[in-house]
């Protein structure tokens, strides 16, 4: 893992916990997302991937919807981390990888049915939240 060395004064990192059991539910186990959501409703990669899967099918609003709910609760197990609102959520910590993916399939759901004020909030929160994700997201 990469160590972010902060030169400004600014937050230090914030690391969501991992969940081992839900990645090991979809991996292993092979489980659909929408199962391990419903065993695991904090683990904001099983929304992501519902959310990329309803937009991939033109159903928008249920993109949304899901995006929505991975990403409140993403930002409820970063202010459990210490997330104070600002601050880094680095891309290449596993943990903090379904929130971000929550967050840009917010931004792009948004962008679909004109919302466009939190379609550039969802963007700018995702680019000051972590560079790499917006890169890797914002295709």
């Amino acid at each position: 893992m990469a160590e972010h060395k902060n030169l400004l004064g600014g937050p230090e990192p914030t690391h969501l916990p991992e969940n081992e059991e839900a990645y090991r539910l979809l991996g292993e186990e092979s489980l659909a997302p929408a199962e391990v959501a419903a065993k695991h409703p904090t683990f904001s990669l099983a929304w992501a991937m519902l959310a990329d899967d309803a937009f991939e099918a033109g159903r928008v609003v249920e993109s949304y919807a899901y995006a929505r709910t991975g990403y409140h609760r993403g930002l409820d197990g970063l202010r459990r981390a210490g997330w104070k609102g600002h601050g880094p959520i680095p891309w290449d910590h596993r943990a903090n990888r379904g929130f971000l993916r929550c967050l840009a399939a917010l931004a792009r759901a948004a962008g679909e049915i004109n919302e466009k004020d939190e379609t550039e909030r969802c963007w700018q929160f995702l680019q000051d939240s972590s560079a790499e994700a917006y890169a890797e997201l914002k295709r």
